[in-house]
């Protein structure tokens, strides 16, 4: 049976177009996933790395290995880690990076990974199946902790409420599974005919938490600021308006002053021909619904010097500034 479709990428055609011409350039496709992405690329003309932090892929690696031959290298680890990964793995240079920020559905699909209460499983959330668990997170961070969490990254307005339920109830029996925390929040916040499951920005909020996944995403993006060749492209497709906003400002920062305050030079850019958002049309939205919120970005690298990580501007959420405090 083909791994072929477990998870459809999201925006590829638009992809594949933003990042071409591809024949004989090196990609990076930092989150492999099933490898939807990468087949295209390949497929295109590419030789392509892959990089993912979630064991579960292997079958997918080993199957494009398979039809691919040298074209195509696997390397396991973090995408923000890619300044190392490439240094310990000599893939430089880079002609094409491309991130899909978030879960995948092949993730989503598997109960056992325990990232959706739509399928009851282990209230886990790890893509890395290691470290801190989300079950670990709401049965041990205290009240106040759990609250910020399901606000700033979640953007849970009953943020409070959630946490106070949610340290009450472990009082009693500690969460395991997703069904059980997934029915306490819709107790406790109700669920009205039409809209979205209550417990869905929680989740999402625990998910991001678990993977510090704005960590990663910003920590990626100026990796591949720093490796990509002059002419490169940088291309990433996120999932809600924080990781967009994030990306938006990475490669247009906003320039603040006032009306008060004499005029600044801004400071050159080391990214050109930055695109407008592009999302899904109709049909592809027909095909696959869970396109609705991905959101592509991408722009090219010119011959201005990396910038040194900042995080300043970029909108990344208070409980997320915490992993860049040393």
């Amino acid at each position: 049976m083909t791994q072929e479709s477990p998870h459809i990428s999201v925006l590829l055609d638009e992809v594949v177009q933003a990042v071409s011409p591809l024949d004989g350039r090196h990609v990076v496709d930092g989150t492999f996933g099933a490898g939807g992405y990468t087949r295209a690329f390949l497929r295109a003309g590419a030789k392509v790395t892959g990089i993912d932090r979630d064991p579960n892929v292997q079958a997918f690696v080993e199957e494009i290995s398979k039809e691919f031959g040298e074209t195509f290298n696997f390397v396991r680890g973090r995408f923000s880690d890619l300044e190392k990964l490439a240094s310990n793995n000599a893939f430089a240079p880079i002609d094409v990076v491309v991130l899909d920020i978030g879960v995948s559905s092949m993730q989503l699909d598997e109960g056992e990974r325990g990232f959706s209460f739509m399928r009851d499983g282990p209230l886990d959330m790890r893509m890395e199946q290691a470290g801190e668990s989300a079950a670990d997170l709401v049965n041990e961070r205290e009240e106040r902790e759990i609250s910020d969490i399901l606000f700033e990254l979640g953007e849970e307005r009953r943020a409070r409420q959630v946490a106070s339920a949610i340290v009450a109830r472990r009082a009693e029996k500690p969460f395991e599974t997703t069904a059980e925390l997934a029915d306490l929040i819709e107790a406790k916040l109700g669920r009205k005919a039409g809209a979205s499951h209550p417990a869905t920005k929680s989740f999402q909020a625990l998910r991001i938490a678990v993977n510090a996944e704005y960590g990663q995403l910003v920590r990626g993006l100026y990796a591949a600021e720093k490796l990509l060749t002059e002419g490169g492209v940088l291309a990433v497709v996120s999932f809600h308006s924080v990781e967009d906003r994030i990306v938006k400002r990475f490669f247009k920062p906003q320039v603040k002053g006032s009306r008060h305050a004499p005029m600044q030079q801004k400071a050159a850019l080391p990214w050109d021909d930055v695109s407008k958002p592009i999302r899904a049309g109709k049909e592809e939205l027909e095909r696959n619904p869970r396109a609705r919120s991905a959101t592509l970005r991408f722009a090219t690298r010119n011959a201005e010097p990396a910038r040194e990580l900042s995080i300043e501007g970029l909108g990344v959420p208070g409980y997320a500034r915490r992993e860049f405090v040393s």
